[in-house]
């Protein structure tokens, strides 16, 4: 019992996190600031923030689950019960593997691309430079990874 509230408060934490920042402060901070490149540089640091915390979130997730495999009710009379906890840690194990992909696809991955496109392009930023283009396709592919990491870490909050 320990074990599944302390997993419901780790998941809370990471969806709360990847809510609170990418739904909240990045916008506002496009939305406040005049400066776009400015607000863009801002929300980049959140966002890395972000990934070590969803990383270290995920990292958690997985030794909770690890974990509870121990401590769950065993023996040839649980039957049914036993194959609905297996399958519910698999899809959860699942769940919070994409999760943790999500992130470092788009951590090690996209963001270092769109921060040398940033880098290069000036004091205009990237949407006055020639690179505006490569830099909306990053930018959609990462939202895309962000609004799957979003809804999985709905359905984890609720799941648990």
């Amino acid at each position: 019992m320990l074990l599944a509230r302390f997993r419901l408060l780790v998941a809370t934490l990471w969806a709360g996190s990847l809510w609170a920042i990418g739904y909240l402060a990045a916008p506002t901070l496009f939305a406040t600031l005049a400066d776009r490149a400015l607000a863009g540089t801002i929300a980049a640091s959140l966002f890395s923030n972000l990934a070590w915390l969803s990383i270290g979130c995920a990292l958690v997730m997985l030794v909770l689950i690890w974990v509870s495999k121990g401590t769950e009710t065993a023996g040839i009379f649980a039957g049914s019960a036993r194959n609905s906890e297996v399958r519910s840690r698999k899809t959860l194990l699942a769940v919070v593997l994409v999760m943790l992909g999500c992130t470092l696809v788009s951590h090690f991955g996209l963001q270092p691309m769109m921060a040398a496109l940033r880098a290069a392009a000036g004091p205009g930023g990237v949407m006055d430079a020639a690179a505006k283009n490569e830099f909306g396709i990053l930018h959609g592919i990462s939202s895309g990874l962000f609004l799957v990491q979003s809804l999985l870490a709905a359905w984890l909050v609720v799941k648990q």
